[in-house]
């Protein structure tokens, strides 16, 4: 089955195209600045001014569960994202998830610790990150289709890699703010005042990244379904009832490389070698810039791996990333464990290789493999579960593991398994790229690319 060139989607010209991925990139790197930013500090700062009195241990743990407490959340903003995005258009969304990320990370800042209000203050603290993980769980999405669907067909792990490298940058961003504020207020004077400037920073940046959003247009795909009048009542009960196992399944292929991301991005690495009671007891300035370096490396990856996936396939992308991201996996804890910096900093460089090659070309698998008229909800909720399966706990996890054993070989055994497991289900799935993402294609959208369900979906590409 040939299908014939796609219709009037996407009809963005390039300019159109780069203002497109330029906001996506923006918007993403803030919106994950803020969110990233609250999981460096929960190992760093949060234990002790907000959780303290529970005692080291126990703090640190209780800490790494106020970060995966927000993806517990990320599932219903991305069910409402979905539903109302498939229904509203994606670019309402992405300015309301913009101002409730910023908003939550501006009044964190302001927040009294625990000496000043008692356990007040970690009740506000737990409900704001509940906040952020609502409008992350809505935000990624709406920046995805918004860069695919304006996309040419053979650039859509170009543009689609977009809002991918606004992970890293976000990262890069909010490492490289609190190893600035470790110099300008070293010791105690970071745990006094020198955290919250970060934080107080997401005020600027979400009028910058308002700004930038406002003046985008809303995805062709979505604008042709809403002139035909076929925008769907209830997308999220018919994606599961059509669905079920292709969303299981791609979320599976993304946990894997959410698992060890949070390695970094979850702060444990980040608490691991600066922890005074631990093994290492590095420096907290040296350690996140070495996180920041390896932030840079990922963007750089992320941004590769959307490019060759433009050329070998999302699914062989896939392939080679999880088998580097394996290899990366296993040389992590004993580079780390030298206790040398520079040591630290290649381990983290290391790992980003594949931690980009399963990254950068997520936005155009997922927004290839499910139909224009849940588009949204297919790939907003198949994110927020993988996104549990995988980050979510993966500090914690990684914390207890290590008093448990008091080794990181069993952390290493979860990575390495959890990276398997994704590899397993990125094998299951066929490759569609080049599948026309128009309403008119609908019929061919709903064959499954499940191997062994349904008929293979044979697409020609268009350029």
């Amino acid at each position: 089955m040939t299908t014939p060139p796609q219709p009037s989607v996407p009809k963005a010209n390039l300019r159109e195209n780069l203002r497109v991925s330029a906001a996506t990139t923006v918007g993403t790197a803030i919106e994950w600045y803020d969110f990233f930013l609250y999981a460096a500090a929960a190992g760093l700062v949060f234990n002790n001014l907000f959780f303290g009195p529970l005692g080291s241990g126990a703090a640190t743990i209780v800490a790494f569960l106020s970060v995966g407490l927000s993806f517990v959340f990320r599932p219903l903003g991305a069910f409402l994202a979905g539903h109302f995005g498939d229904r509203w258009g994606r670019r309402k969304i992405l300015m309301i998830t913009l101002i409730m990320m910023g908003g939550a990370t501006t009044l964190i800042g302001l927040l009294p610790t625990y000496e000043s209000v008692g356990w007040l203050a970690p009740v506000l603290l737990i409900f704001l990150r509940i906040v952020q993980g609502i409008s992350a769980g809505g935000e990624w999405g709406g920046a995805v289709l918004m860069s695919v669907e304006h996309a040419p067909v053979h650039r859509r792990g170009l543009m689609g890699a977009a809002p991918q490298i606004g992970v890293p940058a976000g990262l890069l961003m909010s490492s490289g703010m609190l190893a600035i504020m470790t110099s300008i207020a070293p010791g105690d004077a970071f745990l006094e005042w020198g955290w919250r400037v970060p934080f107080l920073l997401s005020f600027v940046l979400i009028i910058v990244g308002y700004f930038i959003r406002h003046g985008v247009e809303e995805s062709p795909v979505f604008e042709e379904i809403a002139a035909r009048k076929e925008v769907v009542s209830n997308p999220v009960g018919k994606l599961f009832r059509r669905h079920g196992l292709l969303v299981a399944l791609a979320a599976v292929v993304m946990a894997g490389n959410n698992a060890v991301g949070y390695m970094t991005t979850g702060g444990f690495i980040q608490n691991y070698a600066t922890n005074p009671e631990g093994p290492l007891g590095l420096d907290r300035g040296p350690v996140l810039s070495a996180v920041t370096l390896s932030a840079a490396t990922w963007l750089v990856f992320t941004l590769l791996a959307g490019i060759v996936s433009d050329l070998i396939g999302r699914r062989n992308t896939y392939i080679l990333g999880y088998i580097m991201l394996f290899a990366g996996v296993l040389a992590l804890f004993p580079l780390v464990n030298t206790g040398q910096i520079g040591m630290v900093t290649l381990a983290l460089v290391l790992l980003t290789v594949g931690l980009g090659f399963t990254y950068g070309q997520q936005s155009a698998m997922y927004a290839e493999l499910f139909p224009a008229s849940v588009r949204f909800s297919g790939v907003s909720i198949t994110y927020a579960i993988g996104a549990i399966i995988g980050g979510a706990f993966a500090p914690t996890i990684a914390s207890a593991l290590v008093q448990a054993t008091g080794t990181t070989a069993a952390v290493t055994i979860y990575l390495g398994t959890m990276a398997l497991l994704a590899l397993a289900a990125a094998l299951v799935l066929r490759d569609r790229k080049g599948i026309p993402l128009g309403p008119d294609h609908e019929e061919l959208q709903r064959i499954s690319p499940v191997r062994g369900v349904g008929r293979r979906p044979v697409v020609e590409e268009v350029a």
